[in-house]
């Protein structure tokens, strides 16, 4: 169980290096050619729908602390394990933008593509564009994951990829399009920016993430289970494998004895 735990934090870490790698190479201003916002938004999903695939099976893949509290408001996965996967998002996030930084020439990588407000976005109209292109990428993702689903969900990596990709094409006008409190937070970190917007996109993405969860796991489709079953899963009490992106069983058997 220790090591299984371990390697879902390995892969946790590996992932969002890989992610922000690849999504901020994507959005380099090079001489020759500039990147279309359509070339940056296929980069975010496609990567996400890569790692949701290669690593999902072992950590959930969330590469994102907004999704790890979605699903620990949405009572699904343990608090140590949601406090040590945001530690390591953004640790990833740090590395994968270090590493880009350091092998991308000067005169590209000046800006490390830093989520800022553009075009006269004001940090008010920000948030309401984070919190909505957020929510609709977690229902996504609950619904695409949900094992309680009778009929066919699709290709889970492949819907979340999509979603992805959806709210990039309008996002990026406004913010860059964050959805992702790491994503913001490695570049600014390693170019040692922090706009004064930089709040829009940790409260944006963490709300709508977190009303997702609620309106998803709650209100649309809640689970069946106690207040033992609901103490246990916070505690960690439940066996690893139900952990991740993964909706729990609804019964006792999920419970160590």
């Amino acid at each position: 169980m220790c090591a299984r735990f371990t390697q879902a934090l390995a892969c946790e870490f590996v992932a969002t290096v890989i992610f922000i790698f690849i999504v901020l190479g994507s959005a380099f201003k090079w001489p020759l050619q500039l990147p279309s916002v359509l070339q940056i938004s296929m980069a975010f999903g496609l990567t996400i729908g890569t790692l949701v695939q290669a690593f999902g099976h072992v950590s959930g893949t969330h590469v994102n602390p907004a999704v790890t509290i979605a699903y620990f408001v949405g009572n699904q996965i343990s608090i140590v394990r949601s406090v040590l996967y945001v530690v390591l998002q953004l640790l990833g996030a740090i590395t994968g933008a270090g590493i880009i930084y350091s092998v991308t020439p000067k005169d590209v990588r000046h800006t490390l593509a830093l989520n800022d407000l553009t075009y006269g976005t004001n940090p008010g109209e920000a948030l309401v564009v984070e919190i909505i292109l957020t929510f609709s990428v977690v229902m996504c993702i609950f619904s695409a994951t949900d094992k309680r689903r009778t009929e066919s969900r699709g290709n889970a990596a492949l819907s979340i990829g999509l979603a992805v990709t959806m709210a990039h094409l309008i996002g990026i006008y406004y913010t860059g399009c964050s959805l992702n409190p790491a994503r913001s937070f490695g570049p600014a970190v390693i170019m040692g920016k922090f706009s004064g917007a930089h709040w829009v996109f940790w409260l944006g993405p963490i709300f709508g993430a977190s009303v997702a969860s609620v309106v998803y796991n709650y209100l649309l489709y809640p689970q069946k289970l106690s207040i033992g079953e609901r103490l246990a899963i916070v505690q960690g009490f439940v066996l690893p494998e139900d952990e991740g992106r993964s909706t729990p069983r609804t019964n006792s058997e999920r419970l160590r004895t």
